[in-house]
Formats: C-alpha cells, sequence, structure tokens
C-alpha cells in the first residue's frame, strides 16, 4: 500500500534513503546541508517501508518560487513511477503554500524525466560535485 507523509524537520527516513542512493550509489560527499532545517520533507512509502524522498524550501530571492531538491528513490523501488509521484505530491504542497513557481537543480541524466513532468531547462549545464547538473523551472497553474 502507497503512503505518504510531510515533515517539517529531516526525518531519519530520509537520511537513510538519501545516503543510500546519493552517498553510496553516486558517489556525492556533500549531501546534508542547513536547508535541511528549514525544508519541508517528503517522504513515500510503500508497506510502511520508506522508499523515496524529496524536499522543497522557499527560495528567498524570487517571490512565490520555491526550490524542489534531494529527489531520491531506493533502487529496488525505481520504474515503479514514485519520482513522478514525488513531484507530483511536493507540487500540490508547494501551491497549497502559495507557490506560483518550482525550480530545481537536475542531474543531466534525469532531465527528460523532469521535462515530462512539464519542468523547463535554462541556462549552461554546470557541474554539481562532479555530476553534470541544468537549472529547471516550471510555473505551478
Amino acid at each position: 500500500m502507497l503512503s505518504y507523509k510531510f515533515f517539517n524537520q529531516l526525518p531519519k527516513e530520509a537520511m537513510y534513503i538519501r545516503e543510500t542512493v546519493f552517498i553510496k550509489e553516486q558517489g556525492f560527499h556533500n549531501e546534508f546541508d542547513d536547508i535541511d532545517a528549514k525544508a519541508i520533507h517528503l517522504i513515500i512509502y510503500i508497506d510502511d517501508n520508506a522508499v523515496g524522498n524529496v524536499r522543497t524550501f522557499v527560495d528567498k530571492k524570487e517571490p512565490f518560487t520555491y526550490i524542489i531538491g534531494r529527489l531520491a528513490v531506493l533502487k529496488d523501488y525505481r520504474k515503479l513511477h514514485l519520482g513522478q509521484k514525488l513531484i507530483q505530491l511536493i507540487e500540490t504542497k508547494i501551491k497549497k503554500s502559495g507557490g506560483k513557481k518550482a525550480v530545481l537543480s537536475a542531474q543531466c541524466q534525469a532531465q527528460k524525466f523532469y521535462e515530462k513532468l512539464g519542468y523547463v531547462a535554462s541556462g549552461d549545464v554546470y557541474l554539481d560535485e562532479h555530476c553534470p547538473h541544468i537549472h529547471m523551472e516550471k510555473i505551478l497553474l
């Protein structure tokens, strides 16, 4: 059974998922930051097992804009469209909070995934640690 929960602080389930996906699988080092303390975190569960997460927070530079990040799904649960579900749920939360636009820094290998969800790439490709990323955004209607 699929369920989800929002948190106002970084839950241990999100720490485990992010450590597994971003540090152990993908080789990132700087996974946790000060933003975790102020972000809204979303965990998705299958049969009470935490299997995916994402976070969002207000962009202080641009009114009505939220930054989405740290989207991760454990390997055994990929191909179940949970990433899409996480984005849809976090966008709904953003809209309910008064947000009009979502922006994110996508790994280039995930660009097409975000494009299918209505995000548009802009700017040049840049490296975040060792990995190519691109800025993407979407107007939330």
